[in-house]
């Protein structure tokens, strides 16, 4: 069993204040696989302490120095690519070959992403001829980051944190711990300064709740759920830091009479990987009633040929749900949807031959209304709910008819319809007929899934101010 009790404050690993033991569980065995630390209000105060020490000197650095410690930040990522793959697989249920191309790979994916955005970026910007905009770091940022996609969501906040000059103190989900402390560990070896980065292990009600309302803290960037964000907003609000939030989602998949004949089944796939513990999920298949009885049977026999194993097992499966309460979550929202809607796939417990871990099957439900919890809760487990309409009107109304607005998702020939449609979803991001974003695109939302953007040149931004200078050049 790995001990990783340290936290990594002003350049050292250094013991909690207080004696605070964690079990970390691996949800493919159900056994404690790490012990870590919770911190108390004496190490979040240290670490702000070195983040705010550390902040007047890092901003100052020129951005070919702080180019030259990213780069080799993304050279130790990659050499320890394999002890990061490991770490995910086993501290939140990522199938090995999963952790290996998508965990980690979406890390150094955004790292690459941010060093090509910071090439052309400026931070001094002419305004008239005599008058200058300055971007400046907002100073010491608190990063917030989720069990779900741990090296994705980090990388989207420590990073463009790094390269605009700020400091900060990263706060990783205590049920994932363990990708959090590598990466410490990377920027540590890449060299940054002592106290440019900080990692303080602890849950939301403790190390969250004090960073939210420290005053040494100058932002928050939190990824998690939509109720966990309202409590750091209304945190944040005593001291009136910025807050930039991703939250939670209900991605609508728009299946019209036109679309790609395996368009149901590529949706519900997308709607399983990672165990359906993504907040851009399409977790709500709308299809026209011309092609619903296919794409039903469709994502009913996609469901029942997923596979489902520990995340030790190579090969393309999905593995457990992250913990028990994620599982008895799902559990419940399952048994709600049998007493709403036509089960046609799935259903509750473990699948066949899994009689220990936190494995769902994959579930399918057809005659989805809206109005129905599962159409309206984010269920963040492998459970696809099928919605018919008639009219591109209806399936709008529909898509639209939520309290969230991440990703939304249009399958349609007609170039034009796709492009009418994509305008009028309420949401940060519509994928269109499976096309993936480009590197660096904005990730975010609309509504009860957040504000701000992460990725590329808008992700830069989100730590930066803005301060206009008259009387820069002589008229």
């Amino acid at each position: 069993m790995l001990e990783k009790r340290d936290f990594y404050i002003d350049g050292q690993w250094v013991a909690p204040a207080k004696a605070n033991d964690f079990a970390v569980i691996d949800p493919s065995t159900e056994e404690q696989c790490a012990v870590i630390s919770l911190g108390d209000q004496a190490d979040t105060d240290a670490a702000v302490a070195a983040a705010r020490s550390a902040f007047e000197s890092w901003s100052q650095t020129s951005k070919e120095e702080r180019t030259a410690l990213m780069q080799r930040l993304l050279e130790v990522y990659k050499a320890r690519s394999e002890e990061m793959a490991q770490a995910m697989s086993m501290e939140m249920g990522a199938p090995i070959d999963l952790s290996r191309a998508q965990q980690v790979g979406a890390g150094s994916w955004h790292l690459e992403g941010f060093l090509k955005a910071f090439e052309d970026f400026s931070f001094d910007r002419d305004f008239t001829a005599t008058e200058k905009t300055l971007l400046e770091p907002i100073g010491v940022c608190a990063l917030i980051t989720p069990w779900n996609w741990p090296m994705n969501q980090i990388i989207l906040k420590a990073v463009p944190a790094m390269a605009t000059g700020c400091t900060m103190v990263l706060k990783p989900s205590e049920i994932a711990p363990l990708s959090g402390l590598l990466f410490a560990e990377f920027v540590h070896e890449a060299g940054f300064p002592a106290g440019v980065f900080n990692l303080v292990n602890g849950d939301g009600a403790g190390v969250g709740s004090q960073l939210s309302a420290h005053p040494g803290v100058d932002m928050v960037s939190f990824t998690g759920s939509t109720r966990a964000g309202i409590a750091i907003s209304k945190a944040a609000a005593d001291t009136l830091k910025r807050v930039s939030l991703e939250l939670g989602g209900k991605g609508a998949n728009i299946i019209f009479e036109d679309a790609h004949p395996k368009a149901a089944k590529a949706g519900a796939i997308r709607c399983f990987r990672n165990t359906g513990q993504s907040c851009n999920a399409p977790t709500r298949m709308l299809v026209h009633k011309s092609r619903y009885d296919e794409a039903v049977e469709m994502a009913a026999e996609t469901a029942r040929n997923t596979h489902v194993g520990p995340a030790s097992e190579e090969g393309k499966h999905i593995g457990p749900l992250v913990s028990k309460a994620q599982f008895d979550k799902v559990q419940a929202l399952i048994e709600t949807g049998m007493g709403e809607a036509r089960l046609v796939a799935g259903g509750l417990g473990r699948p066949d031959g899994l009689n220990r871990g936190y494995y769902a099957k994959p579930t399918v439900f057809a005659d989805v209304t809206n109005e129905m919890t599962i159409a309206r809760e984010e269920i963040f487990g492998p459970v696809l709910s099928i919605i018919p309409f008639e009219s591109e009107e209806e399936a709008v109304a529909i898509a639209n008819d939520t309290p969230y607005g991440l990703t939304n998702y249009v399958q349609t020939e007609d170039d034009e319809k796709r492009r009418r449609v994509a305008r009028r979803l309420r949401s940060g991001m519509v994928e269109t007929n499976g096309q993936s974003f480009a590197q660096g695109s904005p990730f975010g939302g609309y509504k009860q899934s957040g504000n701000g953007r992460e990725g590329g040149t808008y992700g830069l931004e989100e730590f930066l101010e803005v301060k206009a200078v008259s009387g820069w050049a002589a008229e």
